[in-house]
């Protein structure tokens, strides 16, 4: 059995920045080796040059734009070529778009789609159905508070984060008794580049920097929860409450807080 083969290995996509930058360091401190799947090779290549550094451990990265159909397929190819074994799978990719639906791209909101639900349910397909017949493996996937409630200014991305914790929920229950967890992170307004590529920098919630949590101490929820076997958890006390709050209030109410909590600052057109 070749060296790579008799090593655990984790599989993270958006691995370069963010939470699943800071999950990647997390792993790689315990000892496990990394394949981190992004968009760009600069990208990727920094951040294997940093955790190999401070870690000591192999990073493979693979570029690849999960925005397309064919490049979840594309990545599970590239495992079997290379004879890894992946133990852990994180899908943290995951993109929004602000704005109003009836104004906001139609294109775009297809590929969010495409990268937050059909590139997240291939790979943990592909993986799983493996993972079940060693009987051991993990998998975190990143959902959102947004799953819990209704976005208005950000009705796809919650939209498909709703459907990211069904989804995570409804499988963890399908294999509990197979020696693989499943466990969905559920991480609200954090720090990372994520409002940037959703031009949504004019938004109320990201005005108030107060409220954008660290995207080390959301990974560190993650990683504990995965760790754990957990089924979820929500990062954070304050997002526990609104997440608490939310379960108890009729949707038309917790939707309205939502839009107070999104809409743009005074003077910018929506």
């Amino acid at each position: 059995m070749s060296k790579k083969k008799q090593q655990p290995y984790v599989l993270i996509t958006g691995g370069t920045s963010g939470i699943g930058y800071e999950l990647a360091r997390l792993l790689a401190k315990d000892g496990y080796n990394l394949l981190i799947v992004a968009r760009g090779q600069q990208d990727l290549d920094r951040a294997a040059h940093e955790i190999k550094s401070a870690y000591q451990v192999e990073v493979l990265t693979l570029a690849k734009d999960l925005f397309r159909r064919k490049a979840a397929f594309e990545v599970y190819d590239f495992v079997k070529q290379q004879g890894i074994r992946v133990d852990i799978l994180v899908n943290d990719a995951g993109q929004g778009q602000y704005g109003e639906f009836i104004n906001t791209d139609l294109a775009r909101e297809i590929d969010i789609i495409e990268l937050n639900i059909i590139s997240l349910v291939t790979l943990t397909k592909l993986f799983l159905i493996e993972m079940v017949g060693r009987k051991n493996g993990r998998i975190l996937n990143l959902a959102s508070i947004a799953s819990k409630v209704p976005g208005p200014f950000q009705s796809v991305y919650h939209g498909t984060k709703a459907f990211v914790h069904s989804f995570t929920e409804a499988i963890r229950a399908e294999v509990k008794e197979s020696g693989v967890t499943v466990t969905s992170l559920l991480p609200g307004a954090t720090a990372t580049d994520f409002f940037r590529k959703a031009d949504m920098l004019q938004s109320k919630i990201v005005q108030d920097v107060n409220k954008l949590a660290d995207p080390a101490d959301v990974a560190m929820d993650g990683y504990n929860a995965l760790m754990n076997g957990d089924d979820m958890v929500v990062s954070g006390l304050k997002n526990k409450m609104q997440v608490a709050m939310s379960n108890l209030m009729p949707d038309e109410i917790a939707t309205q807080n939502m839009y107070k909590q999104q809409e743009p600052r005074e003077g910018v057109i929506k």
